[in-house]
């Protein structure tokens, strides 16, 4: 466990001197392109990690699955439809527990209705590394440390018209991975902090028939974390945090007044630079140009300003196309509800070999009473020694205002 903890620090202090491991200290080749590891690595990665039960349970598919309390991590824009006045979450997931056991993930997330049109959400997500402790390079104990990594949302959703609603969320980023520690190299480290914002936009039909029953359709569109790069120093290259696009759709059957079940699927990409293909010599030394930068022999330059950076993840792999495909992720899951009482959820999350190997499959059940709710998941890896296996997700669901906003269409109610 303790080599574990020295290890993460390792890593962290890495980070901090502005390295991507996986990206740039790894040198690859036309051969690897095809097969090996080229993961696309960003800042701040926690603020990908699903925060709650529900959408954990349903393959950390959300994006276009019907309405609640933690829409403002998958999709803002869902809060438009949210059916009571006033709604409240708290999550809780250890986190790599086969690795680590004390890091840990705390959300909490809540949202008022403003008329029948408009809603307003708040939320903040805390990452908690747990106890580590610092050493230099000889291994000597210079101090002691909980690292730790938040964000804090202020989300607007509102409908445009009987079907489709538009939301915005606006994120403060705060990472503190070193409590200011100086590095070998002399130089001292930061809190890293930046502003992001979400755009995203939801249809929701809940009139169609799919033959003698009722049916709902969603469709949900997110691009997440679009802000300022981070950097831990002075001196280091600023990083990409996690900008994402979610795009998915969803079907919900109405059985009869007892039970109902729906579908979603979703796919997701990461909308920040590819690392290229570096040239090197016979005696494995990168190949400088004149101005001290490492040469390309496939790809673009990682740094790049915010937009161009998110528009030339489209087409910047080293790998073409193909290597491009397998930059997108693919989530699924189902969600059966008996009397509005009882759920039962599961999914899949898939993700290629060579750009993080995240596949897994999800269960999970939920049960509803009056105003209280509670959601459990749990995640199964299809890959052995997957650091995420044996997940667990706790959600505490709150609705302090049972009777429902006139002229709202819900799903839950149908």
């Amino acid at each position: 466990m303790k080599h574990q903890k020295i290890t993460g620090i390792v890593l962290l202090l890495s980070m901090c001197s502005g390295l991507n491991l996986l990206a740039q200290s790894n040198k690859i080749s036309t051969d690897e392109l095809s097969g090996k590891v080229n993961t696309v690595t960003t800042a701040v990665p926690f603020l990908m990690i699903g925060p709650d039960s529900r959408a954990g349970a349903m393959g950390d598919a959300g994006v276009a699955t019907s309405p609640d309390a933690n829409s403002i991590h998958w999709n803002p824009s869902k809060l438009a439809f949210v059916d009571k006045k006033m709604g409240l979450s708290l999550s809780y997931t250890p986190w790599l527990r086969n690795l680590v056991g004390d890091i840990n993930l705390a959300y909490l997330a809540g949202y008022y209705k403003v008329g029948k049109d408009a809603t307003l959400a708040a939320s903040l997500k805390y990452f908690s590394l747990g106890d580590i402790t610092f050493t230099d390079i000889v291994g000597e104990t210079i101090g002691n440390f909980k690292p730790h990594e938040s964000a804090f949302d202020l989300a607007y959703a509102r409908k445009l018209s009987d079907n489709f609603s538009g939301g915005l969320a606006i994120r403060y980023i705060s990472s503190d991975l070193t409590n200011g520690i100086t590095l070998a190299s002399g130089g001292s480290t930061k809190v890293g902090r930046t502003v992001a914002a979400d755009i995203s936009g939801y249809y929701n039909n809940d009139k169609i028939k799919i033959g003698e029953k009722k049916g709902v359709v969603n469709v949900g569109l997110n691009i997440s974390n679009i802000g300022g790069k981070i950097s831990y120093t002075e001196t280091a290259q600023r990083d990409f945090i996690p900008i994402n696009m979610r795009l998915g759709a969803g079907l919900k059957i109405i059985a009869d007044e007892y039970n109902t079940i729906a579908f979603t699927v979703e796919a997701g990409k990461l909308l920040t630079p590819t690392a290229p293909l570096y040239a090197y010599d016979s005696t494995g030394a990168y190949i400088y140009d004149s101005d001290g930068n490492k040469t390309i022999e496939k790809g673009q330059d990682p740094n790049r300003p915010i937009v161009s950076g998110m528009l030339g993840s489209f087409n910047d792999a080293p790998g073409g196309g193909k290597e491009e495909l397998k930059e997108v992720t693919l989530a699924g899951g189902l969600e059966y509800w008996y009397d509005n009482l009882l759920a039962i959820r599961a999914g899949y999350f898939n993700e290629a070999a060579t750009k993080g190997n995240r596949k897994y499959f999800t269960l999970g059940v939920g049960v509803k009473y009056s105003a209280f709710g509670l959601d459990f998941s749990y995640l199964i890896p299809t890959v052995q020694n997957n650091p995420l296996q044996n997940t667990l997700r706790f959600t505490l669901l709150f609705n302090f205002d049972k009777k429902a906003v006139k002229d709202v269409p819900t799903e839950e109610s149908n």
